[in-house]
């Protein structure tokens, strides 16, 4: 049985269910995330849409260009402005997690840096991480991994 990650909002108007394990976890740098997480890097977490489900409240939905010219939508408690999740216009059978809305982040490491010629100087990235000065072209790593049926 795969394990369920469960989530939500600060006020808990909203609630989500996932179900397995995510497809990775990876940090974006940009500065459009920046501004958005109001911190030095976003978190994501991938996870396969048909493994997400909203258990409890309706969350809001806000659409915006990245500047690699990608319509992202961005998902919301519109009681407390929390972001939960955004939908990558072009992978559209993922839906990207704010891992910090999880109950139980413990376990979180990303293994992926995007954009990391516009992180903070501070910031220390792990060595055995991937990271990408920009958005890398092959973004293959965010597809879950196919199983070869058996010959």
């Amino acid at each position: 049985m795969e394990p369920i990650r469960a989530g939500g909002c600060q006020c808990g108007a909203i609630r989500y269910e996932i179900a397995g394990a995510p497809t990775v976890v990876y940090t974006c740098h940009c500065r459009e995330c920046q501004r958005q997480s109001g911190s030095a890097f976003a978190m994501a977490m991938v996870v396969p849409r048909d493994r997400f489900r909203i258990t409890r409240g309706t969350p809001k939905s806000f659409a915006r260009t990245a500047e690699s010219g990608r319509r992202v939508v961005g998902w919301f408690c519109p009681d407390c402005g929390t972001r939960l999740y955004h939908t990558p216009g072009e992978l559209g059978q993922n839906c990207n997690v704010k891992p910090g809305t999880l109950d139980d982040t413990s376990w979180l490491r990303p293994s992926v840096h995007c954009w990391t010629r516009s992180r903070q100087p501070w910031v220390v990235l792990a060595a055995d991480a991937a990271t990408y000065e920009t958005q890398p072209e092959d973004r293959s790593w965010l597809l879950p991994p196919t199983t070869e049926p058996p010959a």
